[in-house]
């Protein structure tokens, strides 16, 4: 199965105005969409970041693939990685270390998951299959909250309405858990100071009496911020997710809480895990194939977190469809993957390239698309709509501090803030 095309989509969408601790979302999100094309006719699918410089590498990685066998994913790589070269500044979805490595897994990652794709049509299975085979029929999901804004600037309200407070985020919550049927709760963190943030955890678990509860400042605090927070916490929160920079800093607050923590910001490359074991920093990574490299790649993580006795939960940023896909048949084939995945679904609020259907939420989890491949259809309609979106909207990287300071100039987004 030889590559003869590859189609590279940039495509933008709505996006809610949500805070977090690096600024808020712009009204527009970007991505990027990939299609292979074999020479027996068969497509496969990926999805990845938007950002131009990211882009541009797709797109100039695309051309290098052409006349590969969907099989020789190590000459595939190997590829990329001559052309991204010594590139680190395309930063997009990853916020940790940025070096060689990682940009070249975030290039590789959609066109491994197309190939993925495509080699479960030919054989007539899901891509779960190749990974080693379900654990799980369907993978949880948890409820995603955010502080938010009742709109854009100059913009009617959405229908999400605001959160910025307890009452506020208790009914989001509501919102969310009546549409999906949520049975866990995530809420972003970083926004605001600590005692706010604890009143709204407070709040949520007085609200959804034994829903577990996961709070995310995204390295907002100091580690003294952290121990009394998560002190104040006990017994409200399942795991706290990036309280403090570094691992050095997440060690210090790891060994004197008394839940677990969790990252997607310290522990971002394979060489971080010895350290950040040795060290007891944390206790659950979040994992996320669009820069761990593909859906193999982070299954050979999940297996060193599991020689390193870490759990596993998998970590989001605005998504479609196609994502969405990935990660469930990931997560569907992760036998230590045992905490609820976080997801941006309910905030695209219906936009997709993916036709309906096949990616469905029951109780708050997602069953494994039963179609072989991804088992999913790209809506070429959709795809349209979107990449003129796309080439209107203006915006080429996300820039959520840039964009909070067109309406708060003394905002700074330096961490530890508090």
């Amino acid at each position: 199965m030889i590559i003869r095309q590859i189609h590279v989509t940039p495509v933008a969408f709505r996006d809610p105005p949500l805070l977090n601790a690096a600024g808020v979302h712009e009204p527009w999100a970007l991505r990027t969409i990939v299609e292979v094309v074999t020479d027996e006719g068969l497509t496969g699918l990926g999805e990845t970041y938007g950002d131009l410089v990211h882009l541009g590498k797709v797109r100039e990685c695309a051309q290098a693939l052409i006349g590969l066998d969907v099989h020789a994913l190590n000459t595939m790589y190997a590829r990329i990685s001559a052309i991204v070269g010594n590139v680190v500044n395309d930063r997009h979805g990853l916020t940790g270390v940025a070096n060689k490595e990682k940009s070249i897994d975030r290039v590789f990652s959609p066109f491994e998951v197309a190939c993925l794709d495509i080699r479960g049509k030919a054989t007539g299975v899901p891509v779960v299959d190749l990974l080693g085979g379900k654990v799980r029929d369907a993978v949880p999901y948890s409820a995603y909250l955010f502080y938010k804004w009742a709109a854009h600037p100059g913009e009617d309200p959405d229908r999400f309405g605001a959160a910025l407070d307890e009452a506020g985020i208790v009914e989001q919550a509501r919102l969310l858990i009546d549409e999906y049927g949520f049975e866990s709760i995530k809420l972003k963190g970083g926004v605001y100071p600590p005692d706010q943030e604890i009143a709204a955890i407070q709040a949520l678990h007085e609200a959804f009496p034994g829903v577990p509860l996961r709070l995310d400042p995204n390295a907002a605090w100091t580690v003294e911020t952290s121990i009394r927070v998560a002190h104040e916490l006990d017994g409200a929160l399942q795991y706290l997710e990036d309280p403090t920079p570094e691992i050095a800093g997440m060690a210090q607050v790891a060994a004197a809480v008394p839940m677990p923590l969790a990252t997607n910001m310290c522990v971002v490359t394979p060489e971080h895990l010895p350290p950040a074991t040795a060290s007891h920093a944390i206790g659950v990574l979040l994992l996320d194939h669009h820069y761990w490299g593909g859906l193999v790649r982070s299954s050979h993580i999940a297996a060193m977190c599991d020689a390193f006795g870490l759990a596993m939960s998998m970590h989001s940023n605005s998504h479609l469809g196609i994502s969405l896909a990935a990660m469930t048949h990931l997560a569907a084939a992760t036998p230590n993957l045992t905490f609820a995945c976080d997801t941006h679904t309910p905030w695209q609020d219906g936009q997709d390239v993916v036709k309906p259907g096949a990616l469905t939420f029951v109780n708050g989890a997602v069953p494994v698309p039963a179609g072989p491949g991804l088992g999913i259809e790209l809506d070429r309609d959709a795809l349209a709509v979107m990449n003129e979106q796309y080439e209107k909207c203006g915006i080429v990287a996300r820039d959520d501090t840039t964009y909070m300071q067109r309406f708060n100039p003394t905002f700074s987004a330096r961490r530890p803030r508090w």
